[in-house]
Parts: structure tokens; sequence; C-alpha cells
């Protein structure tokens, strides 16, 4: 798939090195603005099932 992506970029090794950290940086930015919080409900992160109820 890298592969692909690669090929299918214009420009020299340094225009598309320059491209792909553009598009890492895009993607990056997509997860943690949108992905990521709509996801993140639905996730049992929150669900504790210790209580601090035993005695020490």
């Amino acid at each position: 798939m890298y592969g692909w992506i690669w090929r299918h970029l214009p420009g020299n090794t340094l225009v598309r090195a320059v491209i792909s950290l553009v598009l890492v940086l895009v993607v990056v930015y997509v997860l943690f603005q949108y992905v990521f919080p709509w996801a993140e409900p639905l996730l049992p992160f929150n669900d504790v099932t210790v209580d601090n109820g035993g005695t020490g």
C-alpha cells in the first residue's frame, strides 16, 4: 500500500517526502479532532469494576 501511494505522488524524492509528511500530519489531525472524540464514548474505559468500599 505504501509503495502504491509513493509511486502515485508527484515530484522527485524530496517533494514526495514532504507530501508524505503532510499527508501523515493530516491523518493524525483528523484522527485526533474527529475520530477519537466520536469513538471515546463508545469505549469502555470508564467502566470501573473495582470499588473503594473495602477495608484496609
